[in-house]
């Protein structure tokens, strides 16, 4: 089992436990803490089932831009494309690449440590461009299942045939409703992220991943940042 998809368990445990120990509360109040550490937990298996998964994703953002995700295993290795830019983490290189002026520029720092599976700050340029991607959307719902003030609800739909959980978060400063489908992708997305309205919704799923995805873009330029430049 890839590494990150172990820290990630050993987060949704770590989660629930701070919040089935509480010590004495009113029944309702257990009732909901109990609620939120049974949606950490789902999220965080069915997004643990994913990262073992081959697949790509198409999504619709606002203004008729779109965005997707891709995934494939042995090697491991993933790639996020989104407005003016796109992301690919392989076991040999993070590459952040950026569109400006009609060039492409991409930039070569060293792989993940764990599982070629980047840290969330590795996303934070594609949040910037309107994509919110998975491990974004569990830091956020484990956030809010730690705040006492958070309510979080759950309900089920059917995204691009796909039937999703989903869970909406009325929380002080960021409010949100996110979808995860019975296969761990991330269905759709609605709210704010770091203080800017966000919406993402799934357009196309497929079990299959074209390998050029993962190349960079034709005629870009590229900065290798990796020690020695390998």
């Amino acid at each position: 089992m890839p590494a990150a998809s172990t820290k990630l368990r050993m987060l949704a445990v770590s989660v629930i436990a701070s919040l089935t120990v509480t010590g004495c509360q009113a029944l309702d109040d257990a009732g909901r803490v109990v609620g939120r550490a049974d949606l950490v937990n789902d999220l965080a298996a069915r997004l643990d089932r994913a990262l073992e998964l081959t697949y790509s994703a198409d999504y619709h953002l606002p203004g008729g831009q779109t965005a997707s995700i891709a995934q494939a295993q042995e090697p491991a290795r993933s790639a996020y494309s989104y407005p003016g830019g796109k992301l690919t983490v392989t076991a040999e290189a993070t590459t952040q690449c950026e569109i400006a002026g009609g060039r492409t520029t991409c930039t070569l720092t060293p792989p993940p440590t764990t599982a070629s599976k980047p840290s969330v700050a590795v996303f934070a340029e594609a949040k910037r461009r309107g994509m919110v991607t998975p491990p974004v959307v569990v830091g956020m719902l484990t956030a809010a299942a730690l705040d006492p003030d958070a309510v979080i609800g759950q309900s089920d739909t059917t995204v691009a045939g796909h039937h999703a959980t989903c869970v909406d978060v009325d929380r002080a400063g960021e409010d949100f409703t996110a979808c995860v489908t019975t296969e761990g992708v991330l269905g759709s997305f609605t709210g704010q992220v770091d203080g800017k309205a966000v919406e993402v919704a799934l357009s196309r799923y497929s079990e299959t991943v074209d390998g050029s995805v993962f190349d960079l873009p034709a005629g870009a330029g590229v900065v290798d940042r990796r020690p020695n430049g390998s």
